[in-house]
């Protein structure tokens, strides 16, 4: 059975968020509540804990996967970006945005989308979400927890220790969270593109 955390979602506790750190770092798999929903994440490079996170969720081979990260610094390493862009993402980020950018090679393979050769880039605005990417120092691998049948997400911890309780490894429990999705923002051409509404304020964009 996997490992729930109660975390307080405003001031986390560093050292029970060092334990997901530290199982991503071993191949694990950890839910973690963010500014939107519960998210499910692993390790960039880990091949073996993407696809038990593939087949959790059944997503297909053209899934646009996205990279958490805890603020831009690591943006031009896995996403190419122009200026007027970057000025962009600086107004909307830290926010609930998920930003389609060109991919760098320093993204693995895997992540990249397969046809558009695209990666998804979000900066959480939650503290237990800030906190995990502090001890990661580096990006994780993240996406929505929302099971194959389930029309939203999954919204409470005991739910979700209670359904995928053999399936993660740990759970940080930070409280409810929304059903609410990010809004997800398409920059590979010269006009932003919403590819998908959830929350945050369109006028950031």
């Amino acid at each position: 059975m996997s490992q729930i955390l109660e975390v307080h979602p405003q001031n986390p506790q560093r050292r029970l968020v060092q334990i997901a750190a530290d199982t991503l770092r071993a191949g694990g798999l950890v839910v973690y509540p963010s500014d939107t929903t519960y998210a499910l994440a692993c390790h960039i490079g880990d091949k073996r804990a993407l696809e038990r996170i593939i087949a959790l969720r059944q997503l297909s081979k053209h899934h646009q996967f996205t990279l958490a990260c805890r603020d831009l610094s690591d943006l031009g390493t896995y996403a190419r970006v122009d200026n007027t862009n970057y000025r962009l993402l600086k107004r909307a980020t830290p926010g609930p945005f998920t930003f389609i950018l060109p991919a760098t090679k320093e993204v693995p393979k895997r992540l990249v989308h397969s046809k558009r050769r695209t990666i998804g880039i979000r900066v959480p605005d939650h503290a237990v979400a800030q906190l995990l990417l502090e001890l990661m120092n580096e990006p994780i691998m993240t996406t929505t927890l929302r099971l194959p049948l389930g029309e939203y997400p999954l919204s409470q911890a005991y739910d979700i220790h209670e359904m995928l309780g053999r399936q993660v490894d740990v759970i940080l429990d930070g409280g409810a969270c929304s059903l609410e999705v990010s809004t997800v923002v398409d920059l590979t051409s010269s006009n932003p593109e919403i590819m998908r509404q959830g929350l945050g304020d369109l006028d950031a964009i």
